[in-house]
């Protein structure tokens, strides 16, 4: 009886370490229990869309497609190098479409997400820090997410440029209805191009589910590996790393510490090999008159420091 009792006390102290965590500078911060669950019925409802009966070449297409939308057009081009960075200008209508594209990735709000990013990188490495791997390569790549903020953390403060604006504060307010619309869609979508609704459920998986998943992974490998893994053309303060295959997976956002050196850049490569597809799209945006003041990078060599606007 007394061995069972002190099993039971073992788990329930893992539990509790699990649930409230300690970081580097004694803070704990409180287990987000909400988050986590919706977290694992993500995860497995991403798995259900390998299920023989779920696949189906038009969901992979639908997949592919929103994807790039929503990951590459709306979070990376949008929230991180529009909204966090300022890293090029384009007409009012465009940057509030790819705020709600960026929306639909199920990240939160822009408000959240440029205060979360520019905290990051005031503090990058630090102990304010809100996901280092110095805390931990899973606090940084997960665990951070499953928990509340931080004591100091206040994105308000952060985001001031964003708040002056009246149609991104919409935004910020109903950023999760864009996605439960898209869902609807997608299940009616798919009911009448396959002709069954189960071929509405794939969609759904594939396009909603398993796209946010994967997506969610390749934007925590930029702040977990790419703060672990690589190499370094700049002398920064923090971990920053430059990484192929963190740059294959989100757009371009792996050549971490380049963007480090120099934060406001829209290119992210800046060796010939660096291969950046949201600095390409960014190009084509100019080109086409729908983009401009497109901040263009120094070549590797110093160090260079600067502060996000």
């Amino acid at each position: 009886m007394g061995k069972i009792i002190f099993q039971v006390s073992m788990a329930s102290a893992k539990i509790r370490h699990f649930r409230d965590r300690e970081l580097r500078d004694g803070e704990r911060v409180q287990f987000h229990w909400f988050y986590f669950s919706v977290f694992i019925v993500l995860h497995i409802a991403a798995v259900l869309a390998f299920l023989p009966s779920m696949i189906h070449l038009s969901s992979f297409v639908v997949f592919f497609i929103l994807a790039w939308v929503t990951g590459g057009l709306g979070v990376t081009l949008g929230y991180h190098r529009l909204l966090t960075h300022r890293s090029f200008a384009t007409y009012k209508p465009i940057e509030y479409m790819l705020t709600i594209f960026a929306c639909l990735s199920w990240q939160g709000g822009p408000i959240q997400w440029v205060g979360t990013h520019r905290q990051h990188h005031t503090e990058s490495d630090d102990v304010a820090d809100p996901h280092s791997p110095r805390d931990g390569f899973s606090w940084s790549h997960l665990l951070w997410i499953v928990h509340r903020a931080r004591s100091n953390f206040d994105p308000l403060k952060l985001t001031k440029d964003i708040q002056r604006d009246r149609v991104l504060c919409f935004i910020d307010r109903y950023w999760y209805v864009p996605q439960f619309i898209l869902a609807a869609g997608l299940f009616v979508g798919g009911w009448l191009w396959l002709g069954h609704w189960t071929g509405g459920v794939s969609w759904v998986l594939w396009g909603g589910c398993l796209r946010v998943v994967l997506l969610y992974h390749a934007t925590w490998f930029v702040n977990s590996a790419a703060h672990t893994w690589g190499y370094r053309n700049f002398k920064t303060d923090d971990d920053s790393r430059n990484n192929w295959w963190v740059a294959l997976f989100s757009f371009g956002e792996g050549w971490h510490n380049n963007h480090h050196a120099q934060q406001r850049s829209a290119a992210h490569g800046m060796r010939w090999f660096e291969f950046d597809i949201t600095y390409v799209t960014i190009r084509v945006m100019r080109i086409m008159g729908l983009a401009w003041k497109v901040v263009e990078p120094q070549r590797p060599g110093q160090s260079v420091a600067e502060p996000h606007p």
